[in-house]
Protein backbone atom coordinates (compact mmCIF):
# COMPACT_ATOMS: atom_id res chain seq x y z
CA UNK A 1 0.00 0.00 0.00
CA UNK A 2 0.97 3.44 -0.76
CA UNK A 3 2.44 5.68 2.20
CA UNK A 4 1.16 8.89 1.00
CA UNK A 5 -2.21 9.43 3.59
CA UNK A 6 -5.60 9.07 3.11
CA UNK A 7 -6.11 12.76 3.10
CA UNK A 8 -3.17 13.49 1.05
CA UNK A 9 -5.61 15.25 -1.98
CA UNK A 10 -2.75 13.68 -4.60
CA UNK A 11 -3.58 10.14 -3.00
CA UNK A 12 -5.07 6.99 -4.80
CA UNK A 13 -7.63 6.59 -2.57
CA UNK A 14 -8.57 10.26 -3.07
CA UNK A 15 -8.38 10.24 -6.96
CA UNK A 16 -10.45 8.96 -9.59
CA UNK A 17 -10.06 5.51 -9.21
CA UNK A 18 -12.67 5.78 -6.27
CA UNK A 19 -16.18 6.25 -6.06
CA UNK A 20 -15.51 9.15 -3.52
CA UNK A 21 -12.82 10.36 -5.54
CA UNK A 22 -14.96 10.93 -8.36
CA UNK A 23 -18.36 12.39 -6.02
CA UNK A 24 -15.73 15.32 -4.85
CA UNK A 25 -15.19 15.93 -8.47
CA UNK A 26 -18.35 15.96 -9.32
CA UNK A 27 -19.66 18.71 -6.63
CA UNK A 28 -16.92 21.18 -8.13
CA UNK A 29 -19.10 20.99 -11.00
CA UNK A 30 -22.81 21.82 -9.77
CA UNK A 31 -23.98 25.26 -9.95
CA UNK A 32 -25.36 26.93 -6.95
CA UNK A 33 -28.35 28.83 -8.87
CA UNK A 34 -30.84 27.13 -7.52
CA UNK A 35 -29.69 27.55 -3.83
CA UNK A 36 -28.74 31.17 -4.23
CA UNK A 37 -32.29 31.96 -5.52
CA UNK A 38 -33.83 30.21 -2.67
CA UNK A 39 -31.88 32.29 -0.40
CA UNK A 40 -33.08 35.66 -2.14
CA UNK A 41 -36.33 34.45 -2.29
CA UNK A 42 -36.50 33.11 1.52
CA UNK A 43 -34.98 36.94 2.42
CA UNK A 44 -37.75 38.68 0.14
CA UNK A 45 -40.75 36.63 1.69
CA UNK A 46 -39.65 35.39 4.94
CA UNK A 47 -38.06 39.15 6.05
CA UNK A 48 -34.69 39.50 6.69
CA UNK A 49 -33.08 38.12 10.51
CA UNK A 50 -32.42 39.82 13.60
CA UNK A 51 -29.43 41.46 13.97
CA UNK A 52 -27.63 39.07 15.95
CA UNK A 53 -27.69 37.09 13.43
CA UNK A 54 -24.24 36.82 11.66
CA UNK A 55 -25.07 34.71 8.56
CA UNK A 56 -27.33 37.39 6.52
CA UNK A 57 -28.38 34.23 3.97
CA UNK A 58 -31.31 33.28 6.94
CA UNK A 59 -34.55 35.08 6.83
CA UNK A 60 -36.78 35.79 9.95
CA UNK A 61 -39.12 33.10 8.56
CA UNK A 62 -38.43 29.99 7.06
CA UNK A 63 -38.91 29.55 3.78
CA UNK A 64 -36.45 27.48 2.12
CA UNK A 65 -34.80 23.55 2.77
CA UNK A 66 -33.23 24.51 5.84
CA UNK A 67 -33.79 24.61 9.29
CA UNK A 68 -35.17 20.57 8.31
CA UNK A 69 -37.19 20.99 11.43
CA UNK A 70 -39.27 23.56 9.96
CA UNK A 71 -41.68 24.61 7.79
CA UNK A 72 -44.33 23.20 6.18
CA UNK A 73 -43.58 19.86 4.57
CA UNK A 74 -44.43 19.17 0.61
CA UNK A 75 -42.26 16.47 -0.76
CA UNK A 76 -38.46 17.95 0.16
CA UNK A 77 -39.64 20.67 0.66
CA UNK A 78 -40.30 21.64 -3.17
CA UNK A 79 -42.75 24.32 -3.70
CA UNK A 80 -46.42 23.76 -3.35
CA UNK A 81 -48.09 24.42 -6.59
CA UNK A 82 -51.74 25.15 -5.14
CA UNK A 83 -53.04 26.31 -9.64
CA UNK A 84 -52.44 22.78 -11.02
CA UNK A 85 -53.22 24.34 -14.25
CA UNK A 86 -49.47 25.39 -14.44
CA UNK A 87 -48.21 21.84 -13.50
CA UNK A 88 -46.78 21.69 -16.77
CA UNK A 89 -44.17 24.31 -15.96
CA UNK A 90 -41.94 21.80 -14.12
CA UNK A 91 -40.29 18.86 -14.93
CA UNK A 92 -41.75 16.64 -11.87
CA UNK A 93 -44.60 16.81 -9.94
CA UNK A 94 -45.30 14.92 -7.11
CA UNK A 95 -48.62 13.83 -6.10
CA UNK A 96 -50.49 12.12 -3.18
CA UNK A 97 -53.06 9.50 -3.67
CA UNK A 98 -54.52 9.12 0.30
CA UNK A 99 -56.23 6.05 -0.89
CA UNK A 100 -56.46 2.72 1.47
CA UNK A 101 -59.98 1.71 0.60
CA UNK A 102 -58.31 -1.23 -1.49
CA UNK A 103 -56.80 -2.41 1.71
CA UNK A 104 -58.33 -5.69 2.88
CA UNK A 105 -55.98 -6.20 6.25
CA UNK A 106 -53.90 -3.21 7.80
CA UNK A 107 -55.38 0.03 7.21
CA UNK A 108 -53.46 3.36 7.09
CA UNK A 109 -51.38 4.12 3.41
CA UNK A 110 -54.21 6.91 3.23
CA UNK A 111 -51.67 8.76 5.86
CA UNK A 112 -48.47 7.13 3.28
CA UNK A 113 -48.24 10.78 1.70
CA UNK A 114 -47.87 12.85 5.00
CA UNK A 115 -45.67 10.12 5.89
CA UNK A 116 -43.16 10.83 2.85
CA UNK A 117 -43.45 14.35 3.09
CA UNK A 118 -43.04 14.38 6.68
CA UNK A 119 -39.79 12.77 6.63
CA UNK A 120 -38.63 14.07 3.45
CA UNK A 121 -37.84 17.09 5.24
CA UNK A 122 -34.50 15.05 6.23
CA UNK A 123 -33.09 14.55 3.02
CA UNK A 124 -30.97 17.70 1.02
CA UNK A 125 -31.91 17.71 -3.21
CA UNK A 126 -27.96 16.81 -2.79
CA UNK A 127 -26.41 13.36 -3.85
CA UNK A 128 -22.89 13.20 -3.08
CA UNK A 129 -22.11 9.48 -4.60
CA UNK A 130 -24.82 10.55 -7.72
CA UNK A 131 -23.28 13.82 -7.89
CA UNK A 132 -26.61 15.37 -8.10
CA UNK A 133 -28.41 18.46 -7.10
CA UNK A 134 -31.86 18.25 -8.09
CA UNK A 135 -32.44 21.63 -6.96
CA UNK A 136 -30.15 22.78 -9.48
CA UNK A 137 -30.84 20.17 -12.40
CA UNK A 138 -34.44 19.97 -12.55
CA UNK A 139 -37.80 21.68 -11.70
CA UNK A 140 -39.53 19.87 -8.41
CA UNK A 141 -43.24 21.35 -7.07
CA UNK A 142 -45.89 19.39 -5.14
CA UNK A 143 -49.31 19.63 -6.46
CA UNK A 144 -50.74 18.02 -2.86
CA UNK A 145 -53.23 15.01 -3.02
CA UNK A 146 -55.78 13.35 -4.83
CA UNK A 147 -59.66 14.34 -3.45
CA UNK A 148 -60.36 10.69 -3.17
CA UNK A 149 -63.54 8.98 -1.99
CA UNK A 150 -63.27 7.42 1.70
CA UNK A 151 -64.73 3.57 1.06
CA UNK A 152 -65.54 3.91 -2.41
CA UNK A 153 -62.99 2.46 -4.83
CA UNK A 154 -64.44 3.05 -7.83
CA UNK A 155 -64.99 6.83 -7.98
CA UNK A 156 -61.43 7.22 -6.09
CA UNK A 157 -60.37 5.21 -8.92
CA UNK A 158 -62.05 7.99 -11.13
CA UNK A 159 -60.53 11.09 -9.59
CA UNK A 160 -57.05 9.47 -9.52
CA UNK A 161 -57.39 8.48 -13.62
CA UNK A 162 -58.36 12.07 -14.04
CA UNK A 163 -55.33 13.63 -11.92
CA UNK A 164 -52.86 11.40 -13.35
CA UNK A 165 -53.73 12.04 -16.78
CA UNK A 166 -53.95 15.79 -15.85
CA UNK A 167 -50.58 15.65 -14.91
CA UNK A 168 -49.36 13.15 -17.31
CA UNK A 169 -50.46 14.89 -20.45
CA UNK A 170 -49.01 18.09 -19.38
CA UNK A 171 -45.15 16.74 -19.65
CA UNK A 172 -44.53 16.83 -16.24
CA UNK A 173 -42.96 13.55 -14.87
CA UNK A 174 -45.29 12.63 -12.51
CA UNK A 175 -44.18 11.05 -9.26
CA UNK A 176 -47.28 9.15 -7.11
CA UNK A 177 -47.32 8.75 -3.09
CA UNK A 178 -49.54 6.35 -2.33
CA UNK A 179 -51.84 4.98 -1.10
CA UNK A 180 -52.90 1.44 -1.39
CA UNK A 181 -51.48 -0.95 -4.45
CA UNK A 182 -55.44 -0.96 -5.43
CA UNK A 183 -54.20 2.50 -7.29
CA UNK A 184 -51.97 1.00 -9.80
CA UNK A 185 -54.66 0.62 -12.19
CA UNK A 186 -55.88 4.10 -11.79
CA UNK A 187 -52.83 5.66 -11.97
CA UNK A 188 -51.92 3.15 -15.24
CA UNK A 189 -55.32 3.99 -16.92
CA UNK A 190 -54.59 7.51 -16.41
CA UNK A 191 -51.52 7.52 -18.03
CA UNK A 192 -52.90 4.87 -20.93
CA UNK A 193 -55.44 7.94 -21.56
CA UNK A 194 -52.45 9.69 -23.64
CA UNK A 195 -50.70 7.02 -24.79
CA UNK A 196 -52.97 7.25 -28.08
CA UNK A 197 -51.79 3.73 -30.66
CA UNK A 198 -48.24 3.84 -27.92
CA UNK A 199 -47.71 0.75 -25.55
CA UNK A 200 -46.73 0.73 -21.92
CA UNK A 201 -44.85 -1.68 -19.94
CA UNK A 202 -45.00 -1.65 -16.22
CA UNK A 203 -42.19 -3.02 -14.00
CA UNK A 204 -43.69 -4.03 -10.42
CA UNK A 205 -41.46 -4.28 -7.29
CA UNK A 206 -43.75 -6.01 -4.97
CA UNK A 207 -43.56 -9.51 -2.85
CA UNK A 208 -47.04 -10.08 -4.39
CA UNK A 209 -48.74 -10.39 -7.34
CA UNK A 210 -51.78 -8.26 -6.82
CA UNK A 211 -53.25 -10.31 -10.06
CA UNK A 212 -56.88 -11.25 -9.01
CA UNK A 213 -59.79 -10.00 -10.59
CA UNK A 214 -61.77 -9.59 -7.11
CA UNK A 215 -61.06 -9.73 -3.78
CA UNK A 216 -63.77 -9.93 -0.86
CA UNK A 217 -66.10 -8.54 -4.18
CA UNK A 218 -64.34 -5.29 -5.31
CA UNK A 219 -61.05 -4.18 -7.14
CA UNK A 220 -59.03 -4.07 -4.11
CA UNK A 221 -55.18 -3.63 -3.49
CA UNK A 222 -54.75 -7.06 -4.55
CA UNK A 223 -56.40 -6.44 -7.98
CA UNK A 224 -54.69 -3.76 -9.90
CA UNK A 225 -52.62 -5.27 -12.70
CA UNK A 226 -55.30 -7.47 -14.01
CA UNK A 227 -57.02 -4.46 -15.07
CA UNK A 228 -54.73 -2.58 -15.69
CA UNK A 229 -53.66 -5.20 -18.26
CA UNK A 230 -56.90 -5.36 -19.96
CA UNK A 231 -56.01 -1.98 -21.52
CA UNK A 232 -54.65 -2.51 -24.42
CA UNK A 233 -52.24 -0.03 -24.22
CA UNK A 234 -50.69 -1.98 -21.24
CA UNK A 235 -50.10 -5.72 -22.87
CA UNK A 236 -49.67 -8.00 -20.38
CA UNK A 237 -46.35 -9.82 -21.87
CA UNK A 238 -44.49 -6.38 -20.54
CA UNK A 239 -45.82 -6.54 -17.30
CA UNK A 240 -42.56 -7.62 -15.36
CA UNK A 241 -42.96 -8.47 -11.29
CA UNK A 242 -39.65 -8.23 -8.94
CA UNK A 243 -39.38 -9.81 -5.92
CA UNK A 244 -42.81 -11.98 -5.73
CA UNK A 245 -43.12 -14.70 -2.92
CA UNK A 246 -43.86 -16.19 0.52
CA UNK A 247 -46.81 -16.92 2.36
CA UNK A 248 -49.29 -14.04 0.87
CA UNK A 249 -49.52 -14.86 -2.80
CA UNK A 250 -53.33 -15.88 -3.67
CA UNK A 251 -53.29 -18.91 -6.35
CA UNK A 252 -56.32 -17.15 -7.90
CA UNK A 253 -53.71 -14.12 -8.89
CA UNK A 254 -50.92 -17.03 -9.82
CA UNK A 255 -53.40 -18.49 -12.32
CA UNK A 256 -53.55 -14.88 -13.93
CA UNK A 257 -50.44 -14.48 -14.21
CA UNK A 258 -49.76 -18.20 -15.85
CA UNK A 259 -53.04 -17.78 -17.82
CA UNK A 260 -51.62 -14.23 -19.17
CA UNK A 261 -48.15 -15.14 -19.36
CA UNK A 262 -46.14 -12.46 -17.37
CA UNK A 263 -42.76 -12.05 -16.12
CA UNK A 264 -42.21 -12.56 -12.71
CA UNK A 265 -38.87 -13.05 -10.34
CA UNK A 266 -38.55 -14.58 -6.99
CA UNK A 267 -36.08 -12.81 -4.71
CA UNK A 268 -34.66 -16.13 -5.12
CA UNK A 269 -34.31 -15.99 -8.63
CA UNK A 270 -32.95 -12.66 -8.52
CA UNK A 271 -30.04 -13.46 -5.84
CA UNK A 272 -29.09 -16.64 -7.95
CA UNK A 273 -28.98 -14.95 -11.47
CA UNK A 274 -27.11 -12.24 -9.83
CA UNK A 275 -28.86 -8.22 -9.83
CA UNK A 276 -27.40 -7.26 -13.60
CA UNK A 277 -28.98 -10.51 -15.03
CA UNK A 278 -32.43 -9.53 -12.91
CA UNK A 279 -32.10 -6.21 -14.58
CA UNK A 280 -31.43 -7.54 -18.46
CA UNK A 281 -34.56 -9.84 -17.34
CA UNK A 282 -37.04 -6.95 -16.87
CA UNK A 283 -35.71 -4.74 -19.58
CA UNK A 284 -35.93 -7.11 -22.40
CA UNK A 285 -39.60 -7.87 -21.49
CA UNK A 286 -40.79 -4.91 -20.23
CA UNK A 287 -39.78 -2.65 -23.44
CA UNK A 288 -40.66 -5.71 -25.57
CA UNK A 289 -42.72 -3.55 -28.13
CA UNK A 290 -43.43 -0.80 -25.86
CA UNK A 291 -42.76 2.44 -25.82
CA UNK A 292 -42.02 3.74 -22.41
CA UNK A 293 -42.10 1.91 -18.64
CA UNK A 294 -44.44 3.05 -15.49
CA UNK A 295 -42.60 1.92 -12.44
CA UNK A 296 -44.78 0.57 -9.72
CA UNK A 297 -42.69 0.28 -6.36
CA UNK A 298 -44.71 -1.52 -3.10
CA UNK A 299 -42.97 -0.85 -0.42
CA UNK A 300 -43.06 -4.14 1.16
CA UNK A 301 -40.98 -5.86 -1.78
CA UNK A 302 -38.13 -5.14 0.85
CA UNK A 303 -37.53 -7.17 3.77
CA UNK A 304 -40.24 -6.58 6.42
CA UNK A 305 -37.60 -5.90 8.83
CA UNK A 306 -36.51 -2.91 7.58
CA UNK A 307 -40.20 -2.04 6.41
CA UNK A 308 -42.54 -2.45 9.37
CA UNK A 309 -44.77 0.31 8.49
CA UNK A 310 -46.84 -1.07 5.28
CA UNK A 311 -49.99 -3.09 5.65
CA UNK A 312 -48.71 -6.77 4.31
CA UNK A 313 -45.27 -7.31 5.34
CA UNK A 314 -43.35 -9.99 4.48
CA UNK A 315 -40.17 -11.59 5.65
CA UNK A 316 -37.56 -12.96 3.24
CA UNK A 317 -37.66 -9.49 0.71
CA UNK A 318 -35.17 -7.77 -1.14
CA UNK A 319 -32.80 -5.99 0.69
CA UNK A 320 -32.67 -2.19 0.41
CA UNK A 321 -29.27 -2.09 -1.83
CA UNK A 322 -30.95 -4.44 -3.69
CA UNK A 323 -33.54 -2.84 -4.52
CA UNK A 324 -32.02 0.55 -5.15
CA UNK A 325 -29.60 -1.19 -7.44
CA UNK A 326 -32.46 -2.74 -9.37
CA UNK A 327 -33.90 0.34 -9.53
CA UNK A 328 -31.42 2.64 -10.53
CA UNK A 329 -30.07 0.29 -13.11
CA UNK A 330 -33.77 -0.24 -14.63
CA UNK A 331 -34.16 3.57 -14.74
CA UNK A 332 -30.89 4.25 -16.50
CA UNK A 333 -32.21 1.98 -19.33
CA UNK A 334 -35.41 2.55 -20.28
CA UNK A 335 -37.57 5.27 -20.46
CA UNK A 336 -39.95 5.92 -17.82
CA UNK A 337 -43.05 7.67 -18.07
CA UNK A 338 -44.40 7.62 -14.22
CA UNK A 339 -43.46 6.31 -10.47
CA UNK A 340 -45.40 5.08 -7.98
CA UNK A 341 -44.62 4.62 -4.62
CA UNK A 342 -47.72 2.51 -2.33
CA UNK A 343 -48.14 0.87 0.64
CA UNK A 344 -46.81 3.05 3.12
CA UNK A 345 -49.03 2.88 6.59
CA UNK A 346 -47.01 5.49 8.95
CA UNK A 347 -49.34 3.92 11.92
CA UNK A 348 -47.56 0.67 11.81
CA UNK A 349 -44.11 2.46 10.94
CA UNK A 350 -41.21 2.56 13.15
CA UNK A 351 -39.25 5.77 13.44
CA UNK A 352 -40.74 6.85 10.27
CA UNK A 353 -38.20 4.04 8.70
CA UNK A 354 -40.62 2.72 6.19
CA UNK A 355 -41.49 6.34 4.81
CA UNK A 356 -37.83 7.45 4.89
CA UNK A 357 -37.31 4.26 2.64
CA UNK A 358 -40.01 5.50 0.19
CA UNK A 359 -38.30 8.74 -0.39
CA UNK A 360 -35.28 7.43 -0.92
CA UNK A 361 -36.85 5.22 -3.70
CA UNK A 362 -38.11 8.69 -4.85
CA UNK A 363 -35.02 10.74 -4.94
CA UNK A 364 -32.78 7.86 -6.19
CA UNK A 365 -35.09 7.30 -9.15
CA UNK A 366 -35.17 11.16 -9.93
CA UNK A 367 -30.99 11.27 -9.97
CA UNK A 368 -31.16 8.55 -11.95
CA UNK A 369 -33.97 10.03 -14.38
CA UNK A 370 -30.85 13.30 -14.61
CA UNK A 371 -27.77 11.39 -15.04
CA UNK A 372 -29.72 9.10 -17.66
CA UNK A 373 -30.87 12.59 -19.21
CA UNK A 374 -34.48 12.13 -19.25
CA UNK A 375 -34.69 14.77 -16.82
CA UNK A 376 -34.91 17.68 -17.47
CA UNK A 377 -37.02 17.40 -20.39
CA UNK A 378 -36.40 19.47 -23.44
CA UNK A 379 -39.67 18.48 -24.74
CA UNK A 380 -42.59 16.28 -24.37
CA UNK A 381 -41.54 12.90 -24.74
CA UNK A 382 -43.55 11.84 -28.23
CA UNK A 383 -45.59 9.01 -26.34
CA UNK A 384 -47.59 11.78 -24.78
CA UNK A 385 -50.47 12.13 -27.22
CA UNK A 386 -52.43 15.50 -26.37
CA UNK A 387 -56.29 14.24 -26.87
CA UNK A 388 -57.18 12.07 -24.02
CA UNK A 389 -59.46 9.18 -25.08
CA UNK A 390 -61.70 6.15 -23.17
CA UNK A 391 -59.28 3.15 -22.32
CA UNK A 392 -59.40 0.36 -25.11
CA UNK A 393 -60.08 -2.93 -23.12
CA UNK A 394 -58.89 -5.94 -24.61
CA UNK A 395 -61.39 -9.40 -23.82
CA UNK A 396 -59.22 -12.15 -21.94
CA UNK A 397 -60.52 -15.46 -22.56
Amino acid sequence: MSEQSFSDPNSHFQGRSTQAGRALEKEANLPLTGWQQEVSRGLELGLEAAESIRDRSIPTFSRGELPHFAGINTFLKAPYLEDVRKVGEYDVAVVGVPHDSGTTYRPGTRFGPQGIRRISALYTPYNFEFGVDLREQITLCDVGDIFTIPANNEKSFDQISKGIAHIFSSGAFPIILGGDHSIGFPTVRGVCRHLGDKKIGIIHFDRHVDTQETDLDERMHTCPWFHATNIKNAPAKNLVQLGIGGWQVPRQGVKVCRERATNILTVTDITEMGLDAAVDFALERALDGTDCVYISFDIDCIDAGFVPGTGWPEPGGLLPREALYLLGKIIQNVPVCGLEVVEVSPPYDISDMTSLMATRVICDAMAHLVLSGQLPRKEKPAYIHPESQPELIEEWR
